[in-house]
């Protein structure tokens, strides 16, 4: 665990908002805000039965994941690649000698949100890559229990992809970086999990918190060769566990981060991928190590120094 880094409703509506997360416990409450891919909160009732049609249906769970690419040569127009047809990837900019970063969005995100454009310009803007973003709107953008209950579906599937991609192309798994947003970032666990932890590196990025804490599902710290946890709004929308391999808690890993509204949560939720686009660009982000986390949520860690995020493949920690 690493140290904090310096770094139109009505009032009785935002009362309520504030009310429902603050007073949010991991596994008891029934209700929370949780907001989608614009930060609109939408109040989520954490019992409500998953769509088993819905998560069976194959244009809507895992089986109809979109895999769009994007290169140095085409920075801003998705090149489709389908998973099993081969001409997809021959007719596309992917290269096997570059390393190649993946990115998954959350709950109701889709491949245009801004995590995926904001981290896919980093990345192409300090390294020759190729860039996968995985859109899986059709199943995030349900109920959030159906969501959460397909998650291991579309990881699974997703990593049948990769390994079919790297065999295809022989590229090397030494050069595989999952990168995953909320419930993203438990998505690309399942998905290094399926492929027997081949991915070199996996960042998650605020895993998602709502019932996710002791879910079997989540993201851990075998998924990949090295796996990092960013944690920025852990204890309400995101997890404050430190389920990774190196689990970061900027500024405490809780809300409200710097420059967040007192009930604007959703903030503090979306700096785990701006921290992390920042590092990427100047890896300047310093933590130093925690003895327990209750150190490391109160901003009182005194040990080693190591870097948070960036996008070094060897980065071990």
């Amino acid at each position: 665990m690493y140290s904090p880094l310096k770094i139109g409703p009505t009032v009785s509506y935002l009362f309520v908002k504030h009310l429902e997360i603050s007073h949010y416990v991991e596994g008891e409450s029934r209700y929370i805000w949780m907001p989608d891919g614009d930060g609109v909160p939408h109040l989520v009732d954490l019992h409500e039965p998953a769509d088993e049609a819905l998560l069976n249906d194959p244009t809507r769970n895992g089986a109809n994941n979109a895999y769009w690419l994007f290169t140095r040569s085409n920075r801003n127009n998705a090149q489709i690649i389908t998973n099993g047809n081969t001409n997809s990837v021959w007719n596309s900019n992917y290269a096997s000698w570059r390393p190649l970063k993946v990115i998954v969005h959350g709950w109701n995100n889709n491949g245009n949100s801004e995590v995926n454009t904001l981290v896919t310009s980093a990345f192409l803007d300090v390294a020759d890559v190729n860039v996968i973003v995985v859109d899986w709107r059709a199943l995030a953008n349900s109920g959030y229990w159906t969501a959460v209950s397909g998650v291991p579906s579309v990881g699974q599937f997703l990593g049948d992809f990769l390994t079919w991609l790297i065999n295809l192309t022989g590229s090397n798994w030494n050069n595989v970086h999952l990168v995953g947003f909320s419930l993203g970032a438990h998505v690309v666990g399942n998905a290094g999990r399926r492929t027997g932890g081949r991915p070199i590196r996996i960042t998650g990025l605020d895993p998602a918190g709502p019932e996710w804490g002791g879910n079997a599902n989540a993201l851990r710290a075998s998924d990949g060769g090295y796996v990092e946890c960013i944690h920025t709004c852990g204890g309400s929308l995101g997890i404050n566990d430190p389920i990774c391999a190196a689990n970061f808690y900027p500024n405490g890993g809780r809300h409200r981060q710097p420059g967040c509204a007192l009930t604007d949560y959703a903030c503090s939720h979306g700096r785990s991928y701006e921290f992390f686009a920042a590092s990427i660009r100047f890896n300047h982000l310093v933590g130093r190590q925690c003895s327990n986390l209750s150190q490391a949520n109160s901003n009182s860690c005194s040990g080693n120094s190591f870097n948070m995020g960036n996008s070094i493949l060897s980065k071990r920690g």
